[in-house]
């Protein structure tokens, strides 16, 4: 699995990439694709560490993503695309540090998956992955809540029309928050205002999100 933009390949490796559908892994999928970077996808059941046993062997959390790139192993997302970037670069996926929106970058990396996926996994947990008996959906209300009122900070930086969160281009900032909006999506939790709405569409006509969708 792989390619994309060749002309930005110039290094042969043996990236390996482990997934579930519809997991953070994602990020990780769509920063190889548009920067056009080989790699080996296992897509493994959810969760893996249930029905998959031995992949705990890979990685000892059981989680996934999980990304193993020679001696390199990682397992957050939105790390494994600055990674990427910063490792495979230059990319104008990348922010650079003299950059004055570097700061604003990171903390879109950062606030991608602590303030963004967060609420979403505990949603997810109590409305379809827990036992019938075990789900609680006051808990769900409130994630689902906690998740959409997060969003003011995307509908902040995306309005006059701006379609990007820096320096006016596709960066991994917008990977990392897409996925974010991915997920909301599949989730049905995606009552977003129109600023994100726009974005959101924008997102997806990205080139590389559509080659991740058939992932």
């Amino acid at each position: 699995m792989g390619g994309g933009r060749g002309w930005r390949r110039r290094f042969v490796v043996t990236i390996q990439l482990y997934h579930c559908k519809g997991a953070r892994s994602l990020r990780p999928v769509w920063t190889l694709e548009e920067m056009g970077i080989d790699y080996d996808l296992h897509v493994l059941p959810f969760p893996p560490r249930v029905f998959k046993k031995d992949y705990l062997g890979t990685n000892v959390l059981g989680t996934v993503p999980c990304m193993i790139d020679g001696d390199v192993h990682m397992t957050e997302s939105s790390g494994m695309a600055k990674y990427l970037v910063d490792r495979y670069g230059p990319t104008p996926l990348a922010v650079k540090v003299n950059d004055p929106e570097y700061g604003a970058y990171l903390n879109w990396l950062f606030y991608s998956d602590a303030t963004l996926t967060f609420p979403q996994t505990l949603f997810l947990r109590y409305t379809r992955l827990e036992p019938e008996e075990r789900r609680v959906p006051q808990v769900a209300e409130d994630y689902r809540k906690w998740f959409l009122g997060r969003l003011r900070l995307v509908e902040k930086a995306t309005s006059d029309g701006r379609d990007f969160l820096c320096c006016d281009r596709f960066t991994i900032a917008d990977i990392c928050v897409g996925y974010g909006l991915h997920l909301a999506t599949s989730l049905g939790i995606d009552d977003f205002g129109e600023n994100v709405r726009r974005y959101w569409t924008r997102l997806q006509e990205v080139p590389s999100y559509q080659r991740i969708r058939e992932v």
